[in-house]
């Protein structure tokens, strides 16, 4: 299949790392031109040093804080600088803290708040006139807590959710402009987040983390995590033109996990 992803541009947010870095590698294989952004400038350079060797499209950097609204500004600018325009928006933000509703006062929900709802709000309205131009892709990373709540993540499970509403929100008030918005939640891929509730798990349960691990995977009905570039190529897929149809979903890249139908 001809993705036709060579030449256009795209911004991936969080991408030096986990599974933004392993979008941007798959669009950078795809001929797509993309900035990376992230707060960690180090991670930046040398993920754009490591895509740079695929001969690909072209790799850019961006610092960003996407809590930050002026920051965010800086980040669409820079990019629309860069390339000339923008196709393809990636939204992605790292998780917020484990823990349950009691562990969480104002000062936790205001800043998950801004991380993992209100940074993709921001980062859309900036794109949004660039987008317009020629129609364009929104992705929305989220979670497989849109559908099934994750014990133990009341931060994430209600404001992941709330991703999922505003894509469908969006799909509709956008689908004149041609521009496809989609949500993508992935269930247990094997970054370095899932380590760190891993552990978090094992301290709760007195185990340890090798079994906190082996112990989740026996829910999955695959039998083992998911593989950053798994949960990658499904966004690229979501982004191409071989998706001309499907706008206003959530779909599930989970190894089978969820039951629900």
């Amino acid at each position: 299949m001809q993705l036709g992803l060579q030449g256009k541009n795209a911004l991936i947010v969080a991408s030096s790392q986990g599974l933004g870095k392993a979008i941007a590698e798959q669009f950078v294989k795809e001929g797509t031109n993309v900035m990376l952004a992230s707060r960690n400038v180090e991670q930046l350079k040398a993920v754009q040093a490591e895509l740079e060797k695929l001969n690909g499209g072209k790799v850019f950097w961006v610092r960003c804080d996407i809590t930050e609204p002026e920051e965010v500004k800086n980040m669409v600018k820079q990019t629309v600088e860069a390339f000339g325009g923008l196709d393809i928006l990636i939204n992605n933000a790292g998780g917020p803290p484990a823990g349950g509703f009691e562990d969480m006062d104002d000062e936790a929900w205001q800043k998950s708040f801004e991380l993992n709802l209100l940074s993709y709000i921001r980062i859309i309205r900036e794109a949004l006139p660039h987008l317009k131009k020629a129609g364009g892709r929104i992705i929305n990373v989220a979670s497989s807590s849109i559908r099934e709540p994750i014990p133990g993540l009341i931060l994430s499970n209600t404001f992941r959710m709330g991703i999922a509403g505003l894509s469908k929100t969006l799909a509709d008030e956008l689908a004149p402009y041609e521009i496809l918005v989609n949500t993508i939640a992935p269930g247990r891929i094997a970054t370095e987040r899932i380590k760190q509730l891993d552990e978090s798990n094992a301290d709760k349960q007195g185990i340890t983390p090798e079994q906190a691990a082996s112990l989740a995977r026996e829910s999955i009905p695959l039998g083992r995590d998911g593989r950053p570039e798994e949960f990658a190529k499904v966004v690229v897929f979501l982004a191409s033109e071989g998706n001309t149809y499907m706008t206003g979903s959530s779909f599930f890249v989970d190894g089978g996990k969820l039951r629900s139908v």
